[in-house]
């Protein structure tokens, strides 16, 4: 064992310990997968990364640095707050990308291009936004809807739409009438823990899109802005307010148990590409995540003129110190 640079960040938040914790070993330089996976097994958070060289083909296509994410039970091939997270622990540490407005980190999923834009109201100065990768979804079975929907609490007047949804994880989304039907859910733990595994998601969560959010006079002024911004990290999003249009809830599962989870970045990323395409939401918005857990996470999306969705939140470190590991 060795001493490793080590930081505990807290994602999607601008102020501590109201977001979604994660653990960052900042050198895994010669640690095994059990090795990797008995610490995060032993951090009890929801993720924890390892940060490694690229590989030299990564390194080739532009990478600045490769992560390892391990949830307690098992290794991630992509997920949201751990992407976020390590790349500010990475900058934190000292890390210089090749392009001053853009970090490009390699996972098992291949390449995520984070783009670092200047935000007043943000630690730092700036707001760091992921590249949402490349989604693949698809209409549920009536069956499986129903099943998923009943464990959740959810009578079917409730259910606006709901889609199979894969970026890396497979996960399954409800959108639903209002904020209301989605703050108020009591899911049956137990049932979702027997249906995640038997349907092969990992993942479960509802949104609810704020009454005339969508409107065609929003999403065309958000188009424009778009435009007129368009480019690597500068976004829309820089335009509009802050304030909430989305209130999401997420459920996952660790293994034998069922979570909910504080913010969640990569059910955030694919639920706003279905929404979005969908026209059930604007181009750009904010989202709530976590206020039944006592935290306030939000999530700012927005789509640039090329299409690309981008996951944006802000990032605070917590815990800087060194691990023996």
């Amino acid at each position: 064992m060795k001493t490793r640079p080590f930081q505990q960040v807290d994602v999607f938040t601008a102020n501590p310990y109201l977001g979604n914790a994660l653990a960052v070993v900042l050198d895994g330089t010669g640690l095994s997968d059990a090795q990797m996976q008995n610490f995060a097994r032993w951090t009890n958070l929801s993720e924890t990364t390892f940060l490694l060289p690229p590989t030299p083909e990564a390194a080739a296509a532009g990478a600045d640095y490769q992560v390892r994410i391990f949830a307690p039970g098992y290794e991630m091939p992509f997920a949201g707050h751990p992407t976020l997270g390590s790349c500010h622990a990475w900058l934190q540490a000292g890390g210089v990308p090749r392009e001053p407005a853009r970090v490009v980190q390699q996972c098992k999923t291949g390449l995520v291009a984070i783009s670092r834009t200047p935000h007043a109201a943000s630690p730092g100065g700036q707001r760091l936004a992921f590249a949402a990768p490349p989604l693949v979804r698809s209409a549920p079975t009536p069956e499986v809807g129903a099943a998923l929907a009943g464990a959740l609490g959810l009578h079917a007047r409730q259910i606006l739409a709901a889609q199979h949804l894969c970026n890396g994880p497979q996960h399954f989304g409800f959108l639903v009438d209002d904020a209301a039907t989605v703050l108020a859910l009591e899911p049956d733990m137990a049932a979702l823990a027997r249906l995640l595994p038997q349907f092969g998601i990992s993942g479960l969560g509802l949104a609810a899109v704020a009454s005339g959010s969508a409107a065609p006079g929003l999403i065309g002024r958000s188009n424009r802005e778009a435009r007129a911004f368009g480019g690597v990290g500068a976004t829309a999003a820089q335009q509009m307010p802050d304030e909430p249009s989305v209130d999401v809830r997420f459920f996952f599962s660790t293994g034998p148990q069922i979570t909910e989870d504080p913010v969640t970045g990569s059910f955030n990323a694919s639920m706003a590409q279905w929404l979005i395409a969908d026209g059930h939401a604007p181009p750009s918005y904010t989202a709530a995540q976590g206020s039944c857990l006592g935290v306030e996470g939000r999530v700012h999306i927005t789509q640039d003129a090329s299409g690309q969705v981008w996951v944006g939140g802000d990032v605070v470190t917590c815990v800087d110190g060194q691990v023996l590991l």
